[in-house]
């Protein structure tokens, strides 16, 4: 005869298979991702500065960052709009308005939606392949030393954006 499972041991090895399961399946979403030093690229910010990685690092010494991939017409990168700006508040963000227009296009989607990002433009999607990114919205948290720590695909929580900076943060250095 077999034992039966309690109820909360069945409802904890369920949670443990969907915890897994969602593991595989980011671990497989990321699996071209960009890893190790952030790669280099030379664009314009949609208030036409000229941006790279190693300018906006210097510009951040030391800390924890993230490169936020977003589009104009990605529903999901509107539902993430608040959980960006709220940890821009604290965390320093560079969004990448990718095959979004040029800059006068994202600068007029910015004010539309009042927002109030650095946003580098990558009208041609060729930032995000250079980090190995085929879908928006993404997210790559990178450690104060400029090495990339995480790489999201997909919706992200205000507190999940925040752990991921401050874990960047707190063990990168």
């Amino acid at each position: 005869m077999r034992a039966k499972l309690t109820r909360p041991t069945r409802w904890l090895l369920e949670a443990f298979l969907i915890v897994g399961i969602v593991i595989t399946v980011q671990a497989w979403r990321t699996r071209d991702a960009a890893s190790g030093p952030v790669p280099p690229f030379e664009t314009m910010l949609a208030n036409g500065q000229p941006i790279s990685p190693a300018r906006w690092l210097e510009r951040h010494e030391g800390s924890a960052t993230a490169f936020y991939f977003w589009a104009e017409w990605c529903p999901i990168c509107r539902a993430m709009e608040a959980n960006i700006d709220a940890a821009g508040e604290r965390w320093p963000i560079l969004t990448v308005a990718m095959q979004s227009g040029d800059a006068r296009q994202v600068s007029d989607h910015l004010s539309r939606r009042g927002l109030r990002w650095d946003a580098a433009i990558d009208a041609e999607g060729s930032i995000a392949r250079r980090f190995g990114l085929q879908a928006v919205p993404a997210l790559v948290v990178v450690d104060g030393r400029g090495e990339i720590r995480f790489v999201e695909l997909g919706y992200t929580s205000e507190m999940g954006l925040r752990l991921r900076l401050w874990w960047a943060q707190n063990t990168g250095n």
